[in-house]
């Protein structure tokens, strides 16, 4: 069951697992904002960002948040917790599925990264939004000196575990330059200040919507055992190829005639 990845929808996956297996939950779902996942921004070659982003209408987001949230709390553990990412957009809707599921607000944390869309009649959204959640506030896992010692100075001054827990977090997109990807994916350093904080060793890491396998990748890397499910069969295939290689980042060719990178 564990430290394996599968195909189809997270929702009807997760039904068939048990109550209370799983340790750690990061995940970044649909934001449903009709996502151009090819436009040639960020600095992209179109050519190496695989297609079939699966978005969701804004009409239907309540209801797709709240079926894929109450399976994975039911498989939460009462020690555990959840980092759920978000656009400003639909961020009301999650949160009544938290209040929903009976879930704990922990902290909203705010993830800065160092560009954003360029704007003429609005201004610049560089940020996403980061819900850390739980079932249990007394009883989940939380190690507020894993990555600074209590009496550990910050450059310039001040506690470092201090600024590192500060809730906001100035954390650079990746460029993986020359790489296949696909259109959204978190930084490394992201996932690893949230597995360190939130979780131990042998740990069980669940990825609903696993995308580039980033999650499981890191989570692999960092000694934690993993779950997830992608839906998007390229997907899916380009996340297993990374597990499978141990390879971070994937070079290949240009597309083939018949439009995949990787084959079913």
């Amino acid at each position: 069951m564990f430290d394996t990845i599968k195909r189809g929808d997270c929702v009807e996956l997760m039904a068939e697992m048990p109550d209370d297996c799983i340790d750690l939950v990061i995940t970044d779902p649909p934001f449903a904002i009709d996502f151009k996942a090819a436009r040639n921004n960020y600095n992209r070659k179109e050519s190496r960002v695989l297609k079939g982003y699966g978005e969701v209408a804004g009409s239907e987001y309540q209801a797709f948040t709240l079926a894929w949230l109450a399976e994975a709390a039911r498989l939460l553990k009462e020690t555990g917790s959840m980092y759920i990412f978000s656009g400003w957009n639909h961020l009301k809707e999650i949160l009544i599925a938290i209040d929903e599921c009976k879930l704990t607000t922990v902290n909203h944390l705010i993830w800065k990264y160092q560009f954003g869309v360029v704007t003429r009649r609005k201004y610049v959204t560089s940020h996403y939004h980061c819900l850390f959640v739980c079932k249990d506030d007394k009883q989940r896992y939380f190690d507020p000196y894993c990555r600074f010692d209590k009496d550990a100075k910050a450059p310039g001054g001040g506690s470092a575990h201090y600024k590192d827990k500060e809730d906001v977090w100035q954390i650079n997109r990746e460029y993986w330059t020359g790489a296949v990807k696909t259109p959204t994916k978190l930084p490394s350093a992201l996932i690893e200040k949230m597995l360190d904080y939130s979780s131990r060793e042998g740990d069980i890491v669940m990825d609903p919507f696993l995308g580039s396998g980033q999650v499981a990748v890191v989570s692999k890397a960092k000694g934690r055992r993993y779950v997830g499910f992608e839906i998007v069969p390229d997907y899916y295939e380009f996340a297993r190829a990374r597990l499978e290689s141990g390879e971070y980042l994937i070079r290949q060719p240009e597309k083939a005639e018949t439009g995949h990178l990787f084959g079913d």
